[in-house]
């Protein structure tokens, strides 16, 4: 077991407008938005919540190519979240499957990050 105080995890995702694609995080996550900092914009969750914190980092260039890196998101109910997402902007762009009991839908924010849904 490794020794030392544990170890906080934030996520950082850029935007060429931070603002918006806060408003978008925020609701998909049930999050709410604290002061800002300089170009980012900072999510945590609501209080008595449990989750990692979130910036949204201001940079001058659209994204390109695929994340590296992606967020899943595991909700009760697959098909209203992807019905609830999509009304908010993003955008339903795939789907997956491992056996039986494991489905998930790829999704884009309004900015084209990729992320999935999973179903519990």
């Amino acid at each position: 077991m490794p020794e030392g105080p544990s170890i906080e995890m934030v996520i950082v995702l850029d935007s060429v407008d931070p603002n918006a694609l806060a408003e978008f995080w925020c609701a998909a996550l049930r999050y709410r938005r604290m002061d800002g900092v300089e170009q980012y914009a900072v999510l945590v969750p609501l209080e008595g919540a449990t989750g990692a914190m979130m910036l949204i980092q201001g940079v001058p260039e659209p994204k390109q190519g695929k994340n590296r890196m992606h967020l899943d998101l595991h909700v009760p109910d697959l098909a209203a979240e992807v019905d609830r997402l999509c009304a908010m902007g993003a955008q339903r762009v795939g789907e997956g499957a491992i056996g039986e009991s494991i489905r998930w839908v790829r999704m884009l924010d309004p900015e084209g990050n990729e992320f999935d849904l999973a179903a519990l």
